[in-house]
């Protein structure tokens, strides 16, 4: 049985189509930020079970939260802005079939993921090689970390060949509001980590990063929206590292 656990805050306009590609699932469970959108609605209209549970600016524990609540031996974590195509459906499906015979050492899988912003689907930059550990055993890990969190699975993790299929951002202003809030958390975090930063990285490391993604990485060959993501990555950096440097000096 698989388990799919879908984390949502206002969520209406992207969670329909979420819900749908996980159809094919044993369960699907809807862990629900007191949304004040449709997201309830929605996510009751596609059979889901639905748990209101604050974040509280911790992704791992709402995570958690959620994983707690999972019925089946295999879960799948998806984004409300993300889809699961019918080919990565299948593939998920065939190995967890066969996982108990042929990979019993096996308790989860990387995804790839693919992303189509503003109008486009990048083949090149920084998320053009992202690998996301998202479909593991219940019992196999926790998650860690309050931001960019990741599921720490204990035993062999193998890694699926269809990418998870990524929305994100569909305006440059909410991107920007989605990078902003990030990396404020994500500054809170590093402080707590007794991590620092400097004038010289808050400068020179957002150019590091634009050269990295549009350069070294190609993003160039993505046409205007691999210069956008260039850009928003690299102030991505640039928040971070400056709202860490005034964390300390505040402190």
């Amino acid at each position: 049985m698989i388990s799919a656990i879908v984390l949502t805050k206002n969520s209406a306009s992207t969670l329909g189509r979420a819900l749908k590609s996980l159809a094919w699932c044993d369960e699907i469970i809807v862990v629900d930020d007191d949304s004040a959108d449709e997201t309830a609605a929605i996510a009751k209209a596609h059979e889901a079970v639905l748990f209101n549970h604050l974040l509280n600016e911790d992704f791992a524990q709402q995570r958690n939260f959620g994983l707690s609540k999972a019925k089946s031996e295999w879960l799948l974590f998806v984004d409300s802005d993300e889809v699961v195509s019918s080919q990565l459906a299948e593939e998920i499906r065939r190995v967890v079939r066969i996982s108990n015979d042929q990979y019993p050492m096996t308790n989860g899988y990387y995804v790839k993921r693919k992303d189509f912003v503003f109008g486009k689907w990048l083949e090149h930059g920084e998320t053009a090689n992202v690998k996301l550990l998202r479909l593991a055993k219940r019992d196999a890990g926790k998650w860690e970390r309050s931001v960019h969190e990741v599921w720490d699975i204990h035993g062999h993790v193998g890694e699926l060949v269809n990418p998870l299929l990524h929305y994100p951002h569909p305006t440059v202003r909410e991107f920007i509001d989605d990078i902003n809030w990030y990396s404020r958390i994500n500054a809170k975090l590093l402080q707590k980590e007794g991590k620092k930063s400097s004038l010289f990285e808050i400068v020179f490391y957002p150019i590091a990063k634009f050269k990295q993604n549009y350069i070294l990485r190609l993003g160039f060959l993505d046409g205007t929206p691999g210069i956008l993501m260039a850009i928003l990555m690299s102030f991505h950096s640039f928040f971070t590292r400056a709202k860490l440097y005034l964390l300390w000096k505040k402190s």
